[in-house]
């Protein structure tokens, strides 16, 4: 197990009691709090230094409360360390103010719209979306891409083109097709986007793209390669995905699983995947604070 302080790209906490979350109302299983003593418990015996929490889609009017009590759980648990709410980037530059607002606040460092659940598969390359996209440059935020499918991922690969002055990262790698074993076009498609040098890919979301109930190391074994070979060992990050991950996982077998996949790495490369490039990537503090 890895024997050192990680960082958590990926982190959700929702209260159904104080937000509505509407996808909640179909998952019995997540249809209920998930706050930070659960997750506490949920990490076991491995050590989490910094998170970073990621928008979980409430209702979209709420973004701004979802950001703001975020804010203030980080000022309970200063190891929370980074926020990336939602945003209305379709606006286009009529968000500028929006957006403007949101980056006042030093913890939010960037914006995630969940692209996967647009019905229009050409929704990011929308003229207003991408202008939207492109003003984040101006307020030192990234864009976090969260996509399933391959016109989708085509599209997205279009958008990054678009907006060079903006980092992105791609959450869950792309949410592949591992349940059904299917490599391409994804790896392909992961290898162009890798090639862009704006773009990152979060190591994240694996186990609920595969059987939840019968995955193996060696179903998962395959994608993370592609990642590695892909964005080599700058580029690419560890996420929890709770809770939404204990679908299919524990959190101590998602570590595990993830170290053992990359079997043969330095200790220096396992720390630039398990918590170097998420500080630098998400700009979070070099010190331990909170533990």
């Amino acid at each position: 197990m890895i024997d050192f302080p990680i960082v958590d790209t990926h982190l959700h906490l929702w209260d159904p009691q104080k937000l509505r979350y509407p996808w909640l109302d179909n998952v019995p299983l997540l249809n209920k709090p998930y706050l930070l003593s659960a997750y506490n418990k949920a990490c076991g015996n491995v050590k989490v230094e910094k998170m970073v929490f990621l928008q979980c889609e409430c209702d979209f009017a709420a973004y701004r409360q979802e950001a703001e009590w975020v804010t203030g759980l980080a000022r309970q648990n200063p190891r929370i360390q980074g926020i990336v709410p939602w945003a209305p980037l379709e606006k286009g530059e009529r968000a500028r103010a929006e957006v403007a607002a949101l980056a006042r606040n030093p913890l939010i460092k960037g914006i995630r719209r969940i692209i996967q659940f647009e019905s229009d598969v050409e929704y990011c390359l929308k003229p207003d979306f991408v202008k939207g996209v492109q003003l984040l440059a101006d307020f030192n935020l990234h864009f976090e891409i969260c996509i399933k499918g391959d016109p989708q991922f085509r599209n997205t690969i279009q958008l990054v083109r678009q907006c060079p002055r903006v980092k992105f990262i791609l959450d869950h790698i792309g949410k592949p097709f591992i349940k059904e074993r299917i490599l391409e076009p994804w790896r392909s498609l992961l290898k162009e986007l890798a090639g862009l040098p704006n773009a990152w890919c979060k190591m994240s979301g694996l186990v609920t793209e595969a059987d939840f109930q019968k995955w193996t190391k060696a179903d998962l074994k395959p994608y993370v390669d592609a990642v590695m070979e892909c964005f080599g060992w700058e580029r690419v990050m560890f996420g929890g995905d709770w809770p939404v991950a204990f679908q299919a996982t524990t959190y101590p077998r998602w570590v595990e699983t993830l170290e053992w996949a990359l079997a043969g790495a330095s200790d220096q490369q396992l720390r630039n995947i398990f918590r170097n490039n998420a500080i630098a990537f998400y700009r979070l503090p070099q010190g331990a604070r909170g533990l």
